[in-house]
């Protein structure tokens, strides 16, 4: 979810872009049809931000008692948001003397992904020796997994904790990183290609599992991929399943097939739906609530979003909807896709 926005209080003073990623939690489990006939309805904002402290929702890891662990980009932190808004800091990245990250040149925290155990994984990008995948026990200890490249932008991040991997988006370099959960862990740059790289900004962004495949979002080519895993485990030919949607960051998968309900972070403030076929129609906007959504997450029947507001500053949020099967909604309407 990289978009320009204003920061007077971290006197970045000019225009700075920001992120998307993963959230993902650990196999949450999702509407029980595939059925792209699909509404959110009742929206509704369950906690607020403060977008002057850097409070900027980024990415979501689910918790079974129903919370949501969110990353904020800039302050640095991952806060768990409980059923009824409450918030609490789970804990603050280590602050780094003199931040390079590409992009925006300030340190900022990413996706996130939590393993059934409790422990959560962040990606954490500075441009120094700092940068990488991190490590968060449920005991709030923190360590760092494995190192990684400090002219990298790690965005979004995927779990197979079947395999006991991290999938890793890098916006930057347009790669999918591989990342192994053993003792010794692991860094791979398991997929590359022209489809992950960016054109002007954010290439690779989201990152999602879904049976065999790795599926990536591309924010400057508006993009949704699909990278087969063999069955020795590498990338296969990446194809492109879905264009048309500008300004894609995170996603997630609103059912058991391949519906995909997928945070557009422009100005517009949008959450599509991308139907199996490639197309799409707009869910939720900015009159529900949205505000530069970065990210999605799906448990049951309830859609959270994150958004950061990197555009315009207003209102940082985690918004819930639930999620009804059957006819869509008169207000839902195609995107060009569609």
């Amino acid at each position: 979810m990289l978009r320009l926005f204003r920061l007077s209080r971290l006197a970045l003073g000019t225009a700075l872009a920001l992120l998307l990623a993963a959230p993902a939690a650990a196999a949450p489990k999702p509407p029980k049809s595939a059925d792209p006939q699909l509404s959110l309805v009742d929206p509704r904002i369950v906690a607020h931000f403060d977008f002057g402290a850097g409070e900027t929702p980024e990415n979501i890891a689910l918790e079974p008692d129903g919370s949501a662990d969110l990353t904020l980009a800039i302050a640095r932190q991952v806060v768990r948001v409980d059923r009824h808004g409450g918030k609490r800091v789970l804990t603050t990245l280590p602050d780094v003397a003199d931040p390079r990250t590409p992009l925006l040149g300030v340190a900022v925290v990413s996706g996130i992904v939590r393993t059934h155990d409790g422990t959560l994984y962040v990606g954490y990008n500075t441009g120094t020796a700092e940068s990488g995948i991190y490590r968060i026990t449920p005991d709030r200890k923190v360590s760092k997994l494995v190192d990684m490249p400090p002219s990298g932008f790690v965005n979004g991040l995927a779990l197979d904790e079947h395999l006991g991997l991290i999938y890793a988006a890098d916006s930057v370099l347009g790669t999918v990183w591989r990342i192994s959960l053993d003792e010794e862990p692991e860094v791979t740059a398991w997929a590359t290609g022209p489809a992950l790289e960016p054109t002007t900004f954010i290439g690779a962004n989201g990152i999602k599992v879904r049976g065999h495949a790795v599926w990536v979002s591309n924010f400057d080519r508006g993009t949704l991929l699909r990278i087969p895993v063999s069955e020795d485990g590498s990338a296969g030919k990446t194809t492109t399943r879905a264009t048309g949607l500008a300004g894609i960051d995170d996603f997630a998968f609103a059912g058991h097939g391949e519906t995909v309900l997928a945070a557009l972070n422009t100005t517009a403030s949008e959450l599509a739906l991308i139907r199996p076929d490639g197309t799409h129609r707009i869910a939720l906007t900015k009159a529900d609530g949205l505000s530069g959504p970065t990210s999605v997450a799906v448990r049951h029947h309830k859609v959270f979003v994150t958004s950061g507001a990197f555009l315009d500053g207003v209102d940082p949020n985690l918004l819930v909807a639930d999620a009804v099967e059957g006819k869509e909604k008169p207000e839902d309407h195609d995107g060009p896709e569609g």
